[in-house]
């Protein structure tokens, strides 16, 4: 590849140069041209064989111009390159110097290799190179702007030249849906796993980085954002992602090698397969000319579960994106509210601000209704003070870790009842799909076996029986693994939910919570609403709901009877 400029800054959109007949003087003008010859090669090109390669180009061009008389020749070459889109250092170069009016002719071995977008070759072509007085040859195809088309194809040649790419790009897609819907992952493994060395489709922990990305999720249950967490690791000199794989390598490390980005730490909250499952078709691309990635919906990715070691479960993801959600920030007297994103306003639905300030005592802490704005907002302040506030969760939450200890089997019994109704529900609807994937299957070998028979007869050739049979066996290895993984899942859910161990496992963990941390209060919490108070009587009462995770909407007997903040004279008890 010959070398040439950095090319860092050339914008994305495919560049179209101005049709301006006009070029300024310049000091080349009375000198000979220069005439291009532009070899480009993309990695699919370079399975056709060697008739298509950079050392082949560039001798074919350069004989092509002694054999005619061109001089003052200048050689560019994109090795690497797909031609689908302009993006390629070598012909950038080349058309700075048509703009500037410097180049006479440009010189390739076929329309292919100058580029494989018959819309904007079509242009350059016949609009932007005449315009600037260069003659444009395609050696193979006859092609020569100052004769003619030889043959008068060069528009169809564009058109089929076109189709390779978009025919290339439709296979890969064929066969990496066939490979994701199998279970096997689509890409390498994220920091906390590598491969397994006996089988490289498999992911196992890695025994350095998995560590990291626990403590990442419990500081992140702890209420520490993406900034705190990266400070904490820094502090602590845990090496980043990069320079951990750069030291296995024997690599230099990077300039600071302890130095976490925010936007790293949130990739690693985000990832869901810490949670040991296959997730594929995370993001999707609107055509095979734009390389742009758009994430997809949830309901069109692929995942499948258990497909290696967890790092953490999946109730702890699952509330880690709540909580990144309601995203929490220091007030300027430096403190952060305790229930800070979980508020709630019965009234209006909006969240709860955490007011405070340096002259504030900590009883002086307080949330207030965000639609409030000192009475010229749509909705009443919800005033509760935060201490008010953390003695009425921490007496809920003693109360159900002493309900729910005190009968785990008899809790279990209540919970799978009130869940049964939605639990088959879900089953029924994954046995149907069971259900057509065993159907498919059956009309499968109908088809194969009639595919045989027509082969027999001699009414398909053997290529296309045994391209057709390779779909089929394909089609039918997915359908199976889906069988199985499906079923393998509804027979987990029959059993029991993630939730009901969840919740029951985080009973166990805090046996005798006396005060409330935010690890405790985000673990246990899901949300909190906040009734307007009541004044009449001479005393303010004030309904508090709170909303646990996993267990939400099970009817607990300790959380049948509402929490009222009650208060009078500056006095509060609660009932």
């Amino acid at each position: 590849m010959t070398a040439t400029q950095n090319y860092g800054t050339i914008n994305i959109s495919t560049p179209i140069l101005s049709a301006d007949p006009n070029v300024k003087e310049d000091v080349m003008t009375d000198q000979q041209k220069i005439t291009i010859l532009y070899c480009r090669l993309s990695n699919e090109d370079k399975l056709e064989g060697e008739s298509n390669s950079i050392q082949n180009q560039r001798e074919l061009l350069t004989k092509y111009a002694q054999d005619h008389g061109y001089t003052n020749l200048k050689i560019l070459v994109d090795d690497g390159y797909t031609g689908t889109n302009f993006q390629r250092p070598g012909v950038q170069e080349g058309f700075e110097l048509v703009k500037q009016g410097l180049v006479g002719c440009w010189l390739c071995k076929d329309l292919s290799r100058f580029g494989r977008d018959y819309l904007t070759v079509g242009q350059y072509t016949d609009i932007i190179f005449p315009s600037y007085d260069v003659r444009f040859i395609a050696v193979n195809d006859g092609v020569d702007s100052q004769r003619g088309d030889g043959e008068g194809f060069a528009a169809i040649r564009n058109l089929f030249n076109e189709w390779y790419p978009r025919d290339t790009s439709k296979k890969v897609r064929i066969s990496l849906h066939q490979r994701g819907t199998s279970g096997k992952h689509l890409g390498k493994p994220p920091y906390g796993y590598r491969c397994d060395p006996n089988d490289k489709d498999k992911w196992i922990l890695d025994e350095e980085a998995a560590p990291v990305v626990k403590r990442i999720f419990d500081l992140c249950i702890d209420g520490k954002g993406p900034e705190q967490i990266s400070r904490i690791l820094e502090r602590d000199q845990v090496l980043t992602t990069k320079a951990l794989y750069a030291s296995r390598k024997g690599k230099p490390l990077p300039k600071n090698p302890y130095g976490w980005k925010d936007q790293s730490i949130v990739g690693i909250l985000e990832r869901q397969e810490y949670t040991g499952c296959t997730c594929n078709f995370k993001t999707y691309s609107k055509s095979y000319k734009l390389k742009k990635r758009i994430p997809n919906d949830p309901k069109d990715m692929f995942i499948v579960p258990d497909t290696q070691e967890a790092i953490v479960s999946q109730a702890q993801w699952d509330r880690v994106q709540e909580l990144r959600k309601n995203k929490r920030r220091l007030a300027k007297a430096e403190r952060q509210g305790l229930f800070s994103g979980l508020l709630y306003c019965a009234d209006c639905g909006g969240k709860l601000h955490f007011a405070t300030c340096k002259s504030f005592e900590g009883k002086q802490d307080h949330y207030v209704c965000s639609k409030y704005k000192s009475g010229r907002g749509d909705c009443s302040a919800h005033y509760i003070r935060e201490d008010v506030l953390r003695e009425l969760v921490l007496e809920r939450i003693q109360a159900v870790n002493e309900y729910i200890r005190g009968d785990v089997d008899g809790f279990q019994e209540e919970w799978l009842h009130y869940r049964r109704a939605d639990q088959e529900r879900d089953i029924r609807e994954d046995q149907k799909r069971v259900e057509q994937a065993r159907k498919r299957l059956a009309n499968l070998d109908v088809v194969m076996s009639r595919l045989y028979e027509d082969y027999a007869l001699g009414e398909i050739s053997k290529e296309k029986y045994k391209k057709m049979t390779a779909d089929y066996e394909t089609e039918q290895e997915r359908l199976k693994l889906e069988i199985e993984t499906t079923e393998e899942w509804v027979e987990q859910r029959q059993t029991m939910g993630n939730d009901l161990d969840a919740f029951i496992a985080l009973t166990k963990k805090y046996v005798d919570v006396t005060e409330l941390t935010q690890t405790i209060v985000n673990e246990y919490i899901k949300k909190i609403i906040i009734h307007a108070p009541d004044k009449s009587g001479g005393k303010r009462r004030q309904k508090v709901e709170i909303i646990f995770n996993f267990v939400d909407e099970v009817e607990i007997p300790v959380l049948a009877e509402p929490m009222i903040a009650e208060s009078t004279l500056g006095r509060r008890k609660t009932a």
